[in-house]
């Protein structure tokens, strides 16, 4: 397993993290006009280098959470955005703004997703002899 993940690197990963940042902003903008809802985010880079440093660690000296799946947060940490003008009825979702993270978003899953498919072609035809 260690040689495929060397071989996949963290895209694997990366696609997981940007499959839940799209799940929070679509319920973001699914939630523009609820009132007092706050806008949240992932934090894409955070996640991601918390996830890597964890893997790398040996089983030794691994946190706690890796031994007991109980203690593990089930979810990445959301943090509140901030908006640039707020509303009269304390919602802190700007569509458009939401609407920009979730399609840039997108396109950087598809991008990882691509990356992957071209991996697991290379790696199909090296199987293969070609």
């Amino acid at each position: 397993m260690d040689r495929l993940d060397r071989f996949f690197g963290i895209s694997g990963q990366a696609l997981d993290v940007r499959s839940r940042r799209m799940a929070v902003l679509a319920s973001n903008i699914a939630n523009a006009a609820t009132p007092g809802y706050r806008a949240r985010d992932l934090d894409f880079a955070a996640v991601l280098a918390d996830r890597s440093r964890d893997t790398r660690l040996p089983l030794a000296r691994t946190a706690a959470a890796h031994l007991d799946p109980a203690a593990a947060p089930a979810e990445p940490p959301l943090r509140y955005r901030l908006p640039v003008q707020g509303s009269m009825d304390g919602n802190t979702v700007e569509l458009a703004t939401e609407q920009v993270q979730f399609a840039e978003t997108a396109l950087r899953y598809r991008t990882s997703l691509a990356f992957l498919d071209a991996r697991i072609g290379a790696l199909k035809a090296a199987l293969r002899g070609e």
